[in-house]
């Protein structure tokens, strides 16, 4: 196969614009080297680090993970005694940091919550930390369980955790946020409660109609194709490609496209979706010139694909992962879907727990639930005579 490269072939009117998305990839990629080696020397040191908060002090028990910009730490607040995650940011001036802004615009049952956030020095250099509620385990760990087992993960847990990662995308995308880095290890879960909260607000940014952005951006197995046509014009929608990754995941136990690099993810999935047509690639990126030398595949069957999980699941993916950004389901209609129907029968697991929060919505889901006609769908019989019983007017 004669290879071919996704990069942006933009117009001379955009050059300047592409030249400044080069050296901002740059400095992301500078800046994610020098975190990672900074953070040897605390993670070394991470049983004397004491963070002095607003309020009171932290003690950071161990690193619990680390990301792109940031390690994530395990803390003990010392005035309560309370288990905390502290996610520490080396601030550097060349790259812009919108993480702290987004997160205190944030309040939803499935997006960590924000508890507090100072900055300190260590020498010359400045930290952002920020206080999160403590969640023991993210999807990619609970994946492993399952896979360790050779057992695929239960149907109900499929269906409980990819309903939270859709409602936690409505309300952001509502607020004009796009997350840029839907992926396992991004979405927090209580095993006790099956409950999962988005997390890692690092990526995301306020997308503006008209403004450019990166598209070296969101984890590779994850990233949407219009991305990796180059795409510095996008909307909410690389999410929801990347929900339907995750989704197939949990399905097959392992990444639905797993490309070794940008052009190989690329190939990796025309290989399952079949080689867009033209309308296709122009509604990723109509900047893109290179569509000709595409090699001719035919898509597969999703029922293929799939072959040992309901058509109702698979209905649900293939309406994730479509070439046609404007064509993939929408997040709350996708909680409407007929594939979430148990969950609104029943009112816990097949182990006897309680399902967590499902049906709190905010106004703002209200409100869009109702300019696509979902209101009825999204309320469960039950939940809707818990909200009258107990004179709660929140409920759809």
């Amino acid at each position: 196969m004669q290879p071919y490269s996704p990069g942006i072939s933009a117009e001379n009117k955009r050059r300047g614009t592409q030249v400044d998305l080069t050296n901002e990839v740059s400095q992301i990629q500078a800046l994610n080297i020098s975190v990672k080696k900074k953070a040897v020397k605390e993670v070394q040191d991470s049983e004397k680090l004491i963070l002095e908060g607003n309020d009171t002090s932290y003690e950071c028990v161990e690193r619990s993970g680390k990301g792109s910009f940031g390690v994530v730490f395990r803390a003990k607040d010392m005035t309560t005694g309370r288990d905390v995650a502290i996610k520490r940011v080396l601030q550097d001036p060349r790259y812009k940091n919108r993480e702290l802004q987004i997160m205190k615009a944030l309040s939803h049952t499935n997006c960590v919550q924000l508890l507090d956030s100072f900055y300190d020095r260590k020498g010359n250099e400045l930290y952002l930390n920020l206080v999160l509620a403590y969640i023991p385990k993210n999807l990619f760990e609970v994946c492993m369980v399952f896979c360790k087992k050779k057992q695929p993960m239960p149907l109900q847990h499929v269906k409980l955790y990819t309903y939270q990662i859709c409602r936690s995308l409505s309300y952001i995308h509502s607020l004009g946020i796009c997350h840029r880095d839907i992926k396992p290890q991004n979405l927090l879960i209580n095993p006790e409660t099956h409950e999962l909260k988005l997390c890692d607000f690092g990526s995301a940014k306020v997308l503006v109609e008209g403004e450019c952005n990166v598209s070296y951006i969101c984890s590779r197995y994850y990233r949407a194709p219009e991305l990796l046509f180059g795409a510095i014009e996008y909307t909410g929608s690389i999410d929801i490609w990347s929900t339907g990754c995750v989704l197939a995941e949990l399905l097959l136990s392992q990444p639905i496209f797993a490309g070794e690099s940008a052009i190989d993810q690329l190939v990796e999935i025309i290989k399952v979706l079949g080689t867009p047509n033209r309308e296709e690639v122009n509604l990723m990126n109509p900047e893109y010139e290179d569509y000709k030398k595409f090699p001719v595949i035919k898509a597969k069957q999703w029922a293929t694909v799939f072959p040992n999980n309901p058509a109702v699941v698979v209905d649900l993916v293939s309406k994730m992962l479509l070439y046609s950004p404007n064509d993939r389901i929408h997040p709350l209609e996708a909680c409407a879907h007929p594939f979430f129907d148990e969950l609104r029968t029943a009112n816990e697991t097949d182990e006897g727990i309680l399902l967590p929060p499902l049906f709190d919505f905010l106004d703002s889901e209200i409100s869009i639930a109702k300019k696509l006609s979902l209101q009825e769908k999204l309320a469960p019989a039950h939940e809707s005579k818990n909200k009258n019983n107990s004179e709660k007017d929140s409920t759809i």
